[in-house]
């Protein structure tokens, strides 16, 4: 079995979010899949299987599945084209967590069809606010059997920038997921935003393509127009052109492959 790895988001390597991906030529055990994603240590590995008309994809962290992962569906469909599994002309279809998946080529694109994401107004709880250090603008919360998300908007990028969060005491808080985000200063960005993720075993995540499923619908409201281009201000940093259409949110970037190997276990 071929495994890789993909810098998404980006087209430098060592920018944007690296994710693994490994092509599967059968089902294997979730055990197994866990124990090959924290091997790998990365925010998310892919697991793809062929399957008739399309691919079962899966994303583990090193700690546990997750029902959606941006960044790693992004590299599983570069890695389809780039190994010509897939003509650049057909579209990768994914059967997920999250339901029917797809991502089309355009151009040096690669642009996500997910699902678009709305959130309700919440107050987040002192821990919470003290744990990040922050002052909110705004707060909004996502509610699911799986998991808890919040969008907090504070005044400006350079307090999204300068973040420093606590996260021993962020693990202990309700949140899996914790969305910081602004309006740019720069006139060639819509947003910023950083996204940490205690619950799912990252402090936090370098690019993240879920959190614009949210980001999205808040921003395009906020600001009144569908097509937004986002930063995600971490450390390697990473650019997302998005397009909000009724229920969904399509998600546009790069991708690079950093290397592959085989899997000898």
């Amino acid at each position: 079995m071929k495994i890789f790895q993909v810098d998404s988001f980006t087209a430098e390597p060592f920018k944007g979010n690296p994710a693994g991906v490994c092509l599967l030529e059968t089902t294997r055990p979730d055990s197994w899949m866990q124990n090959i994603a924290m091997e790998m240590n990365m925010s998310e590995t892919a697991f793809i299987l062929k399957e008739q008309n399309g691919f079962r994809l899966r994303w583990f962290t090193p700690a546990t599945e997750v029902s959606l992962c941006g960044h790693a569906t992004l590299a599983s469909a570069h890695i389809l084209w780039e190994q010509n599994i897939l003509k650049p002309e057909k579209k990768a279809t994914f059967y997920t967590k999250s339901g029917e998946l797809a991502a089309s080529k355009t151009g040096d694109l690669i642009e996500l069809d997910f699902p678009a994401r709305n959130m309700e107004s919440a107050s987040a709880s002192r821990g919470l606010i003290e744990a990040l250090n922050l002052k909110p603008k705004s707060v909004k919360k996502y509610t699911s059997q799986e998991t808890i998300l919040y969008l907090i908007e504070v005044e400006s990028e350079d307090e999204v920038v300068s973040l420093n969060p606590d996260f021993l005491e962020l693990k202990k808080q309700d949140a899996k997921g914790i969305m910081v985000t602004s309006v740019a200063k720069s006139r060639d960005l819509d947003f910023v935003s950083r996204f940490f993720a205690p619950g799912f075993g990252i402090d936090e995540d370098p690019v993240t393509g879920s959190a614009h499923c949210y980001l999205t619908p808040y921003w395009a409201k906020k600001l009144n127009k569908d097509q937004l281009k986002a930063f995600q201000a971490s450390k390697r940093g990473g650019y997302l052109y998005c397009r909000l259409s009724g229920k969904r949110v399509y998600i546009s970037g790069k991708a690079v492959t950093v290397f592959k190997g085989e899997l000898k276990v």
